[in-house]
Formats: C-alpha cells, structure tokens, sequence
C-alpha cells in the first residue's frame, strides 16, 4: 500500500531563484560595506569610489535577474 505523506506542488524555480538570490545578496552587502569602510579611510576619492559601487552593484543584480529569468526559461 502506498501513502503520500506530503506533496510538491508547483514550480521548482522558485526554490532555485530563493538559492540563487543568496549570491547577489552577499555580493551586495560586501560591495557597500567595503565602499563605506574606503569612504571613511580616503573622503577625497568618494567619487571613484562610488563610480565603482555602482558598477559592481549592476553586475551582482545582473546575477539576480539572471536567476529570476532562468526558471521561466526552461520552465521547470
């Protein structure tokens, strides 16, 4: 006799996209605290330094979409 104690229903791109949002999340978060630590240190360079925030913040969202499309993509 077979029973089914739980079912999985649904897509599991969402659970793909939820493990994939972890990466730009810390890549983020490293990105601003390290150029608020270079702020504090050099105040003279902030517009380099936020020149370079913003450009590495695009890549890591980059990531984020990335792994937002994917699962529509193949749909999984």
């Amino acid at each position: 006799m077979s029973q089914t104690l739980a079912a999985v229903e649904g897509s599991l791109g969402s659970i793909g996209y939820g493990l994939a949002a972890i990466g730009p999340g810390v890549g983020v978060g490293i990105i601003f605290g390290n150029g608020t630590q270079a702020l504090a240190r050099q105040p003279e360079a902030a517009g380099l330094i936020r020149a370079n925030q913003i450009l590495g913040f695009a890549f890591c969202e980059a990531l984020a979409l990335i792994g937002l499309v994917m699962p529509f993509v193949y749909g999984y």
